[in-house]
C-alpha cells in the first residue's frame, strides 16, 4: 500500500508527500530525517492521507495536491471520513513529539 499524505507543520503550513509507510515517514519528519522543508518546522502532525495501489498513483496524487490552493487543501482535509480521522489520531499518538 502507498499513501499520499499532508502534514501540518508547527508554523501552520501544509506539507504534501507520498510514502509506503506512514508511521515511519512521520517519525522521520519529526526527527529531522524527512524533507528539508519539515526539518525546520517540527513538530509536524499528520492531517490527511489517501491510499493508492501503486507508487506511481501516489506520486501523481501528490503532484495534484501540491497544485491545489490552500483553501482546496483545507477542504480536502475537512472532508476526511471519520474512520480515517481515527487512524490519523492513532498514527499521530505513536509518531509525534
Amino acid at each position: 500500500m502507498n499513501y499520499t499524505y499532508m502534514l501540518r507543520c508547527r508554523d501552520g503550513s501544509l506539507y504534501t508527500g507520498w510514502t509506503n509507510n506512514l508511521e515511519k515517514r512521520l517519525r522521520a519528519h519529526n526527527f529531522g530525517k524527512g524533507a528539508h522543508y519539515t526539518k525546520a518546522r517540527r513538530p509536524c502532525r499528520l492531517v490527511y492521507f489517501e491510499r493508492s495501489d501503486t507508487k506511481e498513483e501516489a506520486m501523481r496524487r501528490e503532484y495534484r495536491i501540491k497544485q491545489m490552493t490552500r483553501i482546496e487543501k483545507e477542504k480536502l482535509i475537512a472532508g476526511l471520513p471519520e474512520e480515517d480521522l481515527r487512524s490519523i489520531e492513532e498514527i499521530n499518538s505513536h509518531c509525534c513529539l
